[in-house]
């Protein structure tokens, strides 16, 4: 297993692959790591309704050696964000006796999302983000439902250094002419979560099937993009309310965003400077009389 890789990247690489019954037994192994780290593997497996046999087979489906060498990995994660785990644990407590106001519980969330994916996240899989990114021929961004809100985002703070980076799909565009063309040269930056949408599915597929190399950010080891990506990266979305939230997400965005802009080659300070100053001499801006 590549060094720093995170459970949940490793299932998701071999997600496709598994069995059905493997496949349960690998949802069960990411949502209860805590339970994986802290019980044996009868315990474990009688708290789940798996045999130790499956659990035993899912380690070796997934690349290590055997379910300690698996075990160990969960473990050292675990230990990393036990803070994180903890604080959730205190608020969960405080949430269960007096509820508390709906706002505050919101707040929590997503304060929780950023600390558990700035925690999680391999400073290797960012450095490996932003190398592809740098090198592309074209960079093309696309996302679905809720998604499509960040990656305009994402869109906007990159027209202003990278003018190889185009937005897909918006506002009824064709998503397959802003993927015709697309090779080994070229990258598609994909956002998707849960409830995955088909395009997004297709879009990576089509893209990996062209040659490009395929970037997906997502919130789940089962995403059905993540088989098609070279490059993955896993954001908690939990929240209280009916929707997932995406504060994690754009700390992610903003800061793949500042790293690119130190690691570029170019001064892409002079650009930004020199489109600042276009967008004044066009008026863009409000300046007081």
């Amino acid at each position: 297993m590549p060094e720093r890789q995170t459970i949940e990247e490793v299932v998701a690489s071999h997600y496709a692959d598994l069995s059905d019954q493997l496949r349960r037994a690998a949802d069960i192994v990411v949502q209860n790591k805590v339970d994986v780290a802290t019980r044996s593997l009868r315990a474990l497996s009688a708290a789940h309704d798996l045999s130790p046999a499956t659990l035993s087979r899912l380690s070796k489906a997934l690349g290590f050696d055997g379910y300690d060498a698996m075990r160990e990995v969960i473990r050292s994660a675990v230990e990393r964000q036990m803070g994180t785990l903890s604080e959730k644990a205190d608020r969960l407590r405080k949430d269960a006796a007096g509820k508390g106001s709906i706002f505050d519980r919101q707040a929590a969330a997503c304060i929780a999302n950023i600390e558990d994916m700035k925690e999680l996240t391999p400073r290797t899989r960012i450095d490996q983000t932003v190398e592809l990114l740098v090198g592309a021929r074209q960079v093309v961004l696309f996302g679905a439902f809720g998604s499509s809100g960040i990656v305009e985002y994402l869109a906007y703070l990159a027209n202003y250094f990278a003018p190889n980076w185009t937005l897909a799909g918006r506002r009824g565009a064709s998503l397959g002419a802003s993927l015709a063309g697309l090779g080994p040269e070229d990258v598609l930056f994909l956002v998707t979560t849960a409830p995955h949408a088909r395009r997004a599915v297709m879009a990576a597929e089509a893209a990996a099937e062209q040659g490009a190399s395929v970037i997906v950010v997502t919130d789940s080891h089962t995403c059905p993009s993540v088989k098609h990506a070279k490059v993955s990266l896993f954001v908690p979305t939990d929240s209280p309310q009916f929707f997932s939230s995406y504060a994690a997400m754009l700390v992610l965005m903003e800061g793949l965003i500042a790293t690119l802009i130190v690691r570029s080659p170019e001064d892409l300070a002079a650009r930004i400077r020199d489109a600042e100053e276009g967008n004044r001499k066009l008026g863009e801006f409000w300046i007081d009389p």
